[in-house]
């Protein structure tokens, strides 16, 4: 191998190890050194693991045993982000109210992941519970982007993100409640997907938004994407919203070229121009390869981020009731039970988490949820019904990722202007369909060449669609 260890794929790692170029032990020391070298800087990871010379000797018997038939994530180092637990290690969703909560059990990814052999470079820092877009909101300081230092990495999957990127990690898991993988994917020059809802176990996340939130992964090629994709996907009996394996959605076969549909009269206000031109270049490159595009209309998308702002926050305020200072994580004593609750809970939560549990609270409340939690919950279902509409006609429908590349830190102070960075990416969150970013060129700021992301999403169950069509934009050929 002429690249470093740390900067190879997936498919290259496990290439490389079936060849017998280098060991696990060999592709743990270049990534396990890189991380340690660098995250004082990026500050990507909360925690560094220690080697686990057990799973590392087992990986490596593994491999020698079985070679190919080895599981492809076997030996490979994944960053993992600090709301998925992992027994015995500290779990705190990059909150001070749950600095001290260490995991009693896996998660089904991470008993999925260690079954397939892979190793944990360690925990990833985020977005407290996962609230925000750019990864500044973590009680433990913001991540850097390692293309630009000065400039965040999107969030609230920052952390996966900035480790995955920065090599620091030859993969990693992030979780998307309204384009939190995607997002941070699309600004730091990654592959991200968000699952259809259900296909990847929710059981063992620290939850934000139950009916939103999906694990998923972050990569560097769409080929990595797709095999840890299946390494996760798969009925989970621990998981009530988990797809039961006899489920089979209806969905419309692809043809060797693809039909995609692009919802121009979105893209018409707060698009950069100069990305709105990437975009442009890239579904021309498409067209050019035979694929068809073509105009759809979905006029309730213009309302899909004041509706995600409505549900979320209800959903985050209930979610985050359990966090009392009184059953788990950090304890702030006050005059007598209600004292304590309120100093745990007043010292524990940042201002964005904070800021979205009053929200959440007052659009359930008494006189008020009717006029906004329901109302927002209708858009929903209309939102879907026009979706899968579309799909009748599309493979796949195309937007930017984001509205922007990667913006300075403190740019984006105003909450306001911070949500709208979400605007392409959270109505497949709402509608629970499948879709992935992957990477369409760069624009220049101040003299930086900085990445952009062009965003698929597909039918419900057709992540096939995306990884055809995102292997035609970055090139790659699928196994």
């Amino acid at each position: 191998m002429t690249r470093p260890l740390n900067e190879l794929s997936i498919v290259e790692a496990a290439r490389g190890l079936r060849a017998k170029e280098f060991s696990v032990r060999n592709l743990w020391d270049a990534v396990s050194s890189a991380a340690k070298e660098r995250n004082p800087e990026l500050n990507a990871y909360l925690e560094l693991f220690d080697a686990d010379e057990d799973a590392i000797r087992a990986a490596q018997e593994r491999i020698d045993t079985e070679g190919d038939a080895a599981p492809l994530l076997c030996g490979i180092p994944v960053a993992m982000k600090d709301n998925i637990l992992i027994r015995g290690k500290v779990a705190s969703a990059a909150s001070k109210i749950l600095s001290t909560h260490r995991a009693v059990y896996d998660s089904t990814v991470t008993r999925k992941l260690k079954e397939a052999g892979a190793l944990f470079v360690g925990r990833t820092n985020m977005d407290e519970f996962a609230m925000g877009s750019s990864t500044e909101n973590s009680a433990y300081g913001p991540v850097k982007n390692p293309i630009d230092t000065s400039r965040v990495p999107g969030g609230s999957s920052g952390g996966s993100a900035s480790a995955v990127a920065g090599h620091l990690a030859i993969t990693g898991l992030g979780t998307d409640t309204g384009g939190s993988i995607r997002q941070p994917a699309a600004h730091t020059g990654l592959v991200g997907l968000k699952p259809t809802y259900g296909s990847v176990s929710r059981y063992g996340i620290i939850a934000l938004g139950s009916s939103l939130d999906q694990v998923g992964p972050l990569a560097k090629s769409v080929a990595d994407t797709k095999a840890l994709h299946e390494t996760l996907a798969g009925n989970d009996p621990m998981d009530a919203t988990s797809i039961p394996s006899s489920d089979t959605y209806d969905v419309r076969p692809a043809g060797e070229k693809m039909v995609i549909g692009v919802p121009y009269h979105l893209l018409e206000e707060g698009l950069d121009e100069d990305l709105k031109a990437c975009f442009a270049k890239t579904i021309d490159a498409l067209t050019s390869r035979g694929h068809t595009v073509v105009d759809v209309s979905l006029p309730t998308s213009r309302y899909a981020l004041p509706v995600y702002y409505v549900i979320q926050p209800a959903e985050a305020s209930t979610n985050l009731a359990r966090f009392d200072g009184m059953r788990y994580g950090v304890r702030v004593e006050g005059e007598g039970m209600l004292g304590d609750y309120l100093n745990s809970r007043t010292e524990g939560f940042g201002p964005e988490p904070t800021r979205r549990i009053l929200l959440g609270t007052f659009v359930l409340s008494s006189g008020y949820i009717d006029a906004y939690y329901r109302k927002a919950d209708a858009a929903r279902s209309l939102l879907t019904k026009e979706y899968d509409e579309a799909f009748k006609t599309v493979d796949v429908i195309a937007f930017p990722t984001t509205p922007s590349p990667a913006f300075r830190f403190g740019e984006k102070s105003d909450p306001v202007s911070m949500y709208l960075e979400d605007i392409f990416t959270v109505t497949a969150d709402l509608t629970g369909m499948p879709a992935l970013s992957v990477p369409m060129g760069n624009v220049e700021r101040d003299g930086v060449s900085l990445p952009t992301g062009i965003h698929f999403t597909a039918p419900k169950g057709a992540e096939e669609h995306l990884f055809r069509i995102g292997a035609e934009v970055t090139g790659e050929t699928l196994y």
